[in-house]
């Protein structure tokens, strides 16, 4: 399969099955290392051939059909990989589940999504079994950390021989529930084309070389891990050093192995905070690249100042990769995400009028591609509500691009505080906040109000040891920068921020928390 470029610079995807794609980029070498385990175990790209080969084959036995779905909840492991490979070749839609969600949870997926076949932990079988077999899922199987469980043991039994399932490129290739604070989760769905479109654009925007390694401590059951990080090597035909964790000791130990790091912002402020990160275990690193959640402006600037790197920031979402990228060469500015890649129209919307908004213009981030799903499994109106008849999709971030074409994200559409009923952008407040000497973080949320409707509240997170700011300081620090009505009416200070599990801060939790701050108070 051979990629061809549009005139915008964005390589389109050629058709059929994606793993299609990545097999015609694996290398000639086929003992070459595709991943390193963090314990040293290694599977190449020829072992990674024969394992998908009899993964996929075990799936159709079991009567997977092209279309059916595999949901998989399990830890981070190299046969994980193997088994989204395999279900993508033989033709089924991959849907990751997070580990870490209750059996009451992974009962509304599996309801949803009626998978044919459902891989748990081997720890969760006895848990989860009635639950599946309530859902109607035909089999189940059981995947280890350490290749053990029903899944690979009975894959090693079939023959490695398997003829990739033909798809269209508009077939659906992965579903991922959204991680939404309200109402349900709806499932994202990405097709053949959707994936191999984004990592083709990605490969070639962030300059993947031949020699180039990852060094990959993400979680998979997420797009930043599993297609942005994991296809991208794919494409490249080289190798990842895949720890089941981030591990400040383990990851700069491993950092003279690597080339390339993709992380989200707790990763680099981890590393900031060790006394071993420095320019010279930087020095065999051509780019480290941050997603997921905002990366404050200081973490940008300290990383630089420590090691010699710009942190790449970019923006995306689970319904359509990756979006946007601060530039290789170029500069990269703290505080954005960058420019639309190749072939992503973006345009910024009045949340009220739809009309598209100039440049600084603050308002809601619409976007358009090949990269951009098609939709919410079986939810067709919820689908008509996020995407216009024009084919851009409504985002739910607020934001701008400035004069020199840089995207700004403000913040989600639902964290709009409306005070007195003046628009508060809390990335505004934040900015300023985030400002004071001794604050490593603040985040800005609205709570009710029995005057005003919703109160600015600021949740601010210090500095260990360093003489921060107290309630009024801050307060101070605000009017003096922010018109009144953006100013905190409360300050309140934690020891940690909630965050899911990559990274971002979990503002329902605080709003949730400080519900009754001001009712109390009239009280």
């Amino acid at each position: 399969m051979n990629a061809t470029t549009t005139d915008d610079g964005a390589a389109s995807y050629p058709g059929g099955n994606l793993y299609e794609l990545f097999r015609a980029r694996f290398p000639q070498d086929r003992s070459r290392p595709f991943l390193e385990t963090d314990t040293g175990r290694t599977v190449t790209y020829a072992e990674l051939e024969e394992l998908t080969g009899r993964y996929a084959r075990l799936l159709a036995d079991l009567g997977l059909k092209k279309g059916d779905r595999v949901a998989v909840q399990v830890e981070k492991s190299a046969e994980n990989i193997v088994l989204y490979l395999a279900t993508v070749r033989a033709g089924g839609v991959y849907l990751p589940l997070n580990p870490a969600y209750t059996r009451a949870e992974v009962e509304y997926f599996l309801g949803d999504a009626e998978p044919r076949v459902f891989v748990c932990r081997p720890d969760a079988e006895a848990e989860l079994a009635g639950t599946a077999a309530a859902a109607g899922v035909a089999h189940l199987l059981t995947l280890g950390t350490e290749g053990d469980g029903t899944l690979p043991a009975r894959a090693a039994a079939c023959a490695p021989d398997f003829d990739t399932v033909p798809c269209a490129a508009d077939d659906p290739a992965a579903i991922l529930y959204t991680s939404g604070t309200t109402g349900r989760s709806k499932g994202a769905v990405m097709s053949h084309a959707n994936l191999g479109s984004n990592a083709l654009v990605l490969h070639a925007y962030w300059g993947f070389r031949p020699d180039d390694v990852l060094l990959h401590a993400l979680p998979i059951f997420h797009t930043h891990g599993l297609f942005v990080a994991t296809n991208c090597v794919l494409l490249n035909g080289s190798s990842m050093l895949f720890l089941a964790k981030f591990d400040a000791d383990r990851v700069l130990a491993l950092l003279p192995r690597a080339t390339v790091m993709m992380g989200v912002p707790t990763f680099y402020t981890r590393l900031l905070a060790h006394p071993g990160l420095t320019r010279a275990a930087a020095a065999h690193m051509r780019l480290f690249i941050s997603g997921s959640a905002p990366l404050l402006a200081d973490t940008h600037r300290e990383f630089g100042a420590r090691t010699g790197h710009a942190i790449l920031e970019r923006y995306g979402m689970t319904e359509t990769g990756m979006l946007t990228s601060n530039p290789l060469d170029g500069e990269r500015i703290a505080g954005t995400v960058g420019f639309p890649l190749p072939g992503v129209s973006l345009r910024v919307v009045d949340p009220e009028s739809g009309a598209i908004l100039g440049t600084d213009a603050i308002g809601v981030i619409e976007v358009k591609g090949p990269n951009v799903f098609s939709g919410y499994w079986r939810m067709p109106e919820k689908t008509r509500q996020e995407i216009k008849p024009d084919g851009f999709f409504i985002t739910g971030d607020v934001g701008k691009v400035d004069g020199r074409g840089y995207v700004h994200i403000v913040g989600r559409a639902k964290d709009l505080i409306i005070s007195g009923g003046f628009n508060v952008y809390p990335k505004e407040v934040e900015t300023v906040v985030d400002a004071l000497d001794g604050v490593v973080e603040s985040a800005v949320v609205g709570v009710p109000h029995p005057d005003f409707g919703e109160a600015v509240t600021a949740v601010v997170l210090r500095k260990p040891g360093a003489a921060g700011p107290d309630e009024a300081a801050v307060i101070a620090a605000c009017k003096d920068r922010l018109a009144n009505f953006k100013v905190p009416k409360r300050v309140f200070f934690v020891e940690e921020m909630p965050r899911n599990a990559m990274g971002k801060v979990q503002k329902n939790l605080l709003r949730d928390r400080h519900a009754d701050t001001f009712n109390k108070e009239k009280a």
